[in-house]
């Protein structure tokens, strides 16, 4: 006779669906990217692009999941929240992942410094870039020096991030 308490097992054998699979990264993507909304007040910009940051996680966490044409429609996604020109982060982040496929042709193995490095140059690249769109579309004249500190906070925040998915990740594959 099979124990009445095990009820809870009753997932055993069998496969997690479709959406769950596929649609966690995408969401978690855009969650992160819904957190440029908060009301936070600040004289510079300090919040790190959680978007990118979820997107560059789970790019280089998981390489099968996604192809480089993704960037398109959550960079949009990106673009209308976050109140940046429109076509910036569909291009940087489709950009930024070609990169990454390019990358990791060249590699037999990567490790996690590797990892973090790639993610660096590809988080440098974006906000460096992002703006530059801004300020050719009127954004008015921001240096450099003033998003220095959102890139190294979102370069030292990388890590926590792809912990986070890789939590995430766990509960996504488990059946």
């Amino acid at each position: 006779m099979i124990d009445r308490h095990l009820r809870h097992v009753s997932r055993l054998g069998k496969h997690p669906s479709r959406f769950r699979l596929a649609g966690t990264p995408v969401i978690t993507v855009m969650i992160g990217s819904l957190a440029a909304a908060l009301p936070l007040i600040a004289q510079s910009p300090v919040m790190p692009p959680f978007g990118l940051l979820l997107l560059l996680s789970w790019r280089l966490l998981r390489p099968e999941l996604w192809r480089a044409w993704i960037g398109l429609p959550l960079g949009l996604f990106d673009d209308m929240v976050s109140g940046q020109p429109i076509g910036s982060a569909m291009f940087l982040w489709t950009v930024t992942l070609m990169m990454i496929d390019a990358v990791e042709h060249r590699m037999v193995w990567r490790s996690y410094r590797q990892d973090w490095l790639i993610a660096a140059i590809a988080i440098i690249f974006c906000i460096a870039t992002g703006l530059f769109f801004a300020r050719i579309t009127g954004g008015g004249e921001v240096r450099l020096l003033l998003v220095a500190p959102q890139m190294l906070w979102t370069i030292l925040l990388f890590p926590f991030v792809v912990r986070q998915c890789a939590r995430i990740d766990r509960w996504r594959v488990m059946a």
